[in-house]
């Protein structure tokens, strides 16, 4: 009988298929089948929108951004928290075979202005402000020109961007802003020959092709642009759901970048408020009867210790994710016993893996679910390897590396630092040390067992 390799090496076998279709293809084939099921609910907003709803606006904004002159391939920035715009442009980006460039909603003028620059930024869709930022001041202070341009359009040429065109503001109060199109102009002004482009683009359209740009900064250095594919993020979603049970009844409470998990299951996504608030997560499980959380550990830490918690009932949930960090047992624990989170689970990935390469099973004992970061998701591999790259014997410390389906494309225009973390033989390092199977965050000092 065969012995257990010793290597610290691991791959997850499955006899699920692959998908190979685009976004588009995805949600047309989810609007088919379960076309007045409700896909996104925003809470504060009052929005609450089916899947032939939110293709509809989707087709209709991707027409609009096609009549500015935006084309394929090119890269469209978002800039803001959880709004219905904010999944509007995903998805009409994603029909329309552009780039959907996440910026953090917390980047100051000086950090906007690198997105800008390292990805060539063609348009940016954004709120006015959120919060105590001020988004459009922001774009002013890097691009004082817009000021003097006419309220309510925005073609922008300037010699310190290239590249940017359009600044698109989406404003509940309807205000014109010197320089900038108003997102309701130009989600009204497709015309029937934008039309038949975006449909033309749609079959051109390929798996592999880029739809989303995400910076990530690592411990040092510059944010690099994690370029992901379709086929990178609707497969790590697909396999994610099926872990996590999303055949089943779901509705999420959820963050905007996760919401393809929903999407390839035909499930619900529910956003409390435009930014994390306890409270506000709170009366959503409640009032949505939300079966599903994903959270950080923070966040859940927040909810549990927030004042009126025992005001609500959290009898529907049966599940929840806990990534973002390192989270104590302690807390896992409370999750489990408090908020009826039986089948949580945990998992481990970085932005340049579609995020998650390891997640835990709802099979697993209770146990080892709170006190490890999973097995290997399906069809991708993983090993433990010296500084030398040399797959170590199991029980040695070293670096995880990671390849498969999910592993990105490459930094945008960063050829030299693509190189240095995706070898040749599409292994990716994710720069995170192990030690006899425990999993030790590079800023952290909290570890948990890697089950390979």
């Amino acid at each position: 009988m065969a012995q257990p390799s010793r290597k610290s090496y691991v791959h997850g076998c499955s006899q699920t298929p692959l998908l190979f279709e685009t976004v588009g293809e995805r949600l047309r084939s989810a609007v088919d089948q379960v076309p007045d099921k409700e896909f996104v609910i925003f809470k504060r907003d009052g929005v609450r929108k089916t899947y032939q709803q939110l293709l509809k606006d989707a087709e209709r904004l991707a027409c609009g951004l096609l009549h500015l002159g935006i084309e394929k391939g090119d890269r469209v920035g978002i800039w803001g928290p959880n709004m219905y715009e904010w999944v509007t442009a995903q998805f009409a980006t994603a029909l329309a075979g552009m780039v959907l460039v996440n910026i953090n909603p917390s980047y100051q003028s000086e950090e906007l202005r690198f997105a800008l620059e390292k990805v060539e930024i063609k348009a940016l869709i954004s709120p006015p402000g959120f919060k105590k930022s001020n988004y459009y001041q922001s774009v002013k202070d890097i691009l004082p020109e817009i000021s003097s341009k006419p309220a309510g359009r925005s073609d922008i040429a300037t010699s310190s961007f290239p590249n940017f065109r359009h600044l698109i503001i989406f404003d509940t109060e309807e205000k014109e802003h010197p320089g900038a199109w108003k997102y309701s102009d130009v989600f009204r002004m497709g015309t029937e020959k934008d039309r038949l482009k975006l449909a033309k683009i749609e079959r051109e359209i390929q798996p592999d092709d880029p739809i989303n740009i995400q910076y990530t900064s690592g411990t040092t250095g510059q944010p690099k642009g994690a370029t992901l594919t379709h086929h990178n993020v609707l497969n790590n979603a697909y396999f994610i759901g099926i872990r996590a049970g999303y055949h089943e009844r779901v509705r999420h409470i959820q963050t905007l970048i996760h919401n393809s998990a929903a999407l390839a299951h035909l499930q619900t996504c529910v956003f409390p408020a435009p930014s994390f608030e306890a409270l506000a997560a709170l009366q959503a499980v409640d009032e949505e009867k939300c079966t599903s959380l994903y959270g950080t550990p923070t966040m859940f830490i927040d909810m549990l210790n927030h004042p009126d918690y025992n005001k609500y009932n959290y009898e529907s949930i049966r599940s929840g994710f806990i990534a973002g960090a390192p989270c104590p047992i302690t807390l896992c624990r409370r999750l489990v016993t408090e908020m009826h989170m039986q089948d949580m689970q945990v998992c481990y990935g970085t932005t340049e893996t579609s995020p998650v390469s390891f997640m835990s099973t709802r099979d697993d004992p209770p146990e080892q679910r709170i006190k490890s970061v999973g097995h290997i998701m399906d069809h991708l591999e993983a090993a433990i390897v010296d500084k030398y790259g040399k797959i170590l014997p199991r029980g040695e410390k070293g670096e995880v590396i990671v390849r498969g389906y999910s592993v990105m494309r490459c930094y945008w225009n960063s050829e030299e630092q693509t190189k240095k973390e995706i070898t040749e033989d599409r292994w990716y390092h994710t720069g995170y040390v192990v030690l006899a199977f425990l999993f030790s965050s590079r800023r952290h000092d909290l570890c948990k067992y890697l089950l390979i």
